[in-house]
């Protein structure tokens, strides 16, 4: 295999494809990119099965499977709270819906954008796409933000929209309900919009976080989650966003021209499982294989002199190297071609954190384990 480190040579694109690819294309160990190594409930495979006798093979409607759509109102008491909801191509195309959806009812000349850092990709790269600048405010390991600080922060850049994950990814650090508040009343404040992304918010290690508690939903406020991670089906692309009613008509022409409708069919087999079955069991099987999987990574690599701040939930370990590596993508990439154990480079998530590795723990356990002693060994043999 050709050598996979030269420093003469700029990878393009997401480093996550990059590193994911190496593993396709030559084998190895995948801790790269969030993908689950589980399988799907039995039921909802079943109830897919089934699909191909009825009648779901065309278009759904644009805003989503009638069935699904009244379980996702039930759940969220959305009728109470003055929301509507679009079922989308995965929250991926629900965040770029909203995206596209703010250029079209805003002056979008002057659109600064921001998130928590280290922040989500998305986040990142669709400000680029339109041209737009992005600011960036670390997290605070112990308070999340300063209140004072992140007020002067979102005057001084004049933010115009703010990305919120909770749990977070790489970070899965999760936002109390009283900064959550605090940011939509800057936001409400100074016309800023706020896309609360969710999509790691059933994946919690100790507690369960409601994030849409208020009476009604603020017009400033966007809330995107899917299925794909909660049911391990990343590659079927079905998730939904919430937003205040003022929106629904408008959001959906939007729709019409980006998205138009998520397969049928899988919508169809997951309005029916949601509906009939009871998943708890599911949730709580992988919710405590991807803590047993996290509690293990960050003991083991602590150890060898990781610092891996504390998560609230989510699919990754994000830790800083240990001294004698400060460059997380020869790391990355010197990993993979000595151990074949792919992982994501800091770097990816902002210049900042060159020297911080994400790791996706939601992987089966003997393959996890593996992964991790790899890392292990890499590291006691380069220092």
């Amino acid at each position: 295999m050709k050598k996979t480190f030269d420093p003469d040579i700029k990878i393009e694109g997401s480093l996550i494809r990059h590193f994911s690819n190496l593993v396709k294309i030559n084998g190895g160990i995948n801790l790269a990119q969030g993908i689950p190594g589980y399988s799907p409930p039995e039921k909802l495979l079943e109830l897919l099965s089934e699909a191909r006798s009825k009648d779901v093979h065309q278009y759904a409607p644009g805003s989503g499977n009638t069935s699904l759509l009244d379980y996702l109102y039930h759940k969220y008491n959305a009728s109470t709270i003055l929301a509507d909801i679009i079922i989308t191509n995965g929250a991926t195309e629900a965040i770029s819906l909203i995206y596209n959806y703010l250029m079209y009812i805003t002056d979008n000349r002057n659109f600064n954008v921001a998130a928590f850092s280290p922040a989500y990709e998305s986040y990142i790269h669709l400000p680029q796409i339109f041209g737009h600048k992005f600011f960036s405010k670390i997290i605070d390991d112990e308070n999340y933000f300063d209140e004072n600080s992140l007020e002067n922060f979102f005057i001084d850049n004049k933010i115009k929209l703010l990305f919120i994950a909770s749990p977070g990814n790489p970070y899965g650090k999760s936002i109390s309900k009283s900064k959550l508040d605090f940011l939509i009343s800057l936001a409400e404040k100074y016309h800023a919009y706020i896309i609360i992304d969710a999509v790691y918010n059933e994946l919690y290690f100790k507690e369960a976080q409601n994030l849409l508690t208020d009476n009604v939903i603020s017009k400033n406020v966007f809330f995107v989650n899917s299925f794909s991670k909660m049911f391990s089906i990343t590659g079927w692309r079905v998730g939904y966003l919430i937003m205040h009613n003022s929106h629904y008509t408008k959001m959906c022409y939007t729709h019409d021209y980006i998205g138009l409708s998520a397969p049928a069919p899988l919508q169809y087999a997951i309005a029916e499982f949601v509906n009939s079955s009871n998943y708890s069991q599911y949730i709580i099987g992988l919710r405590e294989k991807i803590k047993s999987n996290y509690i293990y990574a960050v003991e083991k690599l602590s150890k060898e002199g990781f610092y891996c701040p504390h998560a609230d939930g989510g699919y990754f370990v994000w830790c800083r190297l240990p001294n004698g590596f400060n460059d997380s993508l020869k790391f990355g990439l010197d990993i993979y071609e000595q151990t074949k154990t792919a992982i994501i480079p800091g770097v990816h998530f902002g210049k900042e954190w060159n020297n911080y590795i994400r790791i996706n723990v939601a992987r089966k356990e003997t393959e996890f384990k593996l992964g991790i002693e790899n890392i292990i060994e890499f590291v006691k043999k380069n220092l």
